[in-house]
């Protein structure tokens, strides 16, 4: 595999994207955040799991860091939603990377 085409795979199979969809209760979070009309609160997102809420705030951050979810703080409160935008962008560039992998394209040879 050239240089360049094993840079793009690497820099787009990022750990910090796997550990955050990596775990149940955060994609519980994300599937609540999806679900969502309008940004929510740490008890507005805590709704749909048994998580206590500071174990809420801790996944939400891994989240943040992971670039799929959004936060905004208004007034004392911080609001978060779902950038689908950017997780899409981030699936669409790893199944690019992963096509343009010969050794990820090889076909099975038949029997």
């Amino acid at each position: 595999m050239s240089r360049s085409k094993r840079t793009e795979l690497e820099r787009r199979l990022d750990p910090e994207l796997f550990r955050a969809l990596g775990d149940a209760t955060r994609l519980e979070l994300l599937l609540r955040l999806a679900a969502a009309d309008r940004p929510l609160g740490v008890t507005g997102v805590a709704d749909c799991c048994g998580v206590h809420l500071s174990g809420v705030s801790r996944h939400l951050a891994i989240l943040r860091r992971a670039g799929i979810v959004r936060a905004q703080r208004r007034g004392r409160e911080m609001l978060y939603e779902l950038d689908g935008a950017a997780l899409g962008q981030t699936l669409r560039g790893l199944a690019d990377a992963l096509d343009a992998c010969p050794a990820c394209c090889r076909k099975e040879k038949k029997k």
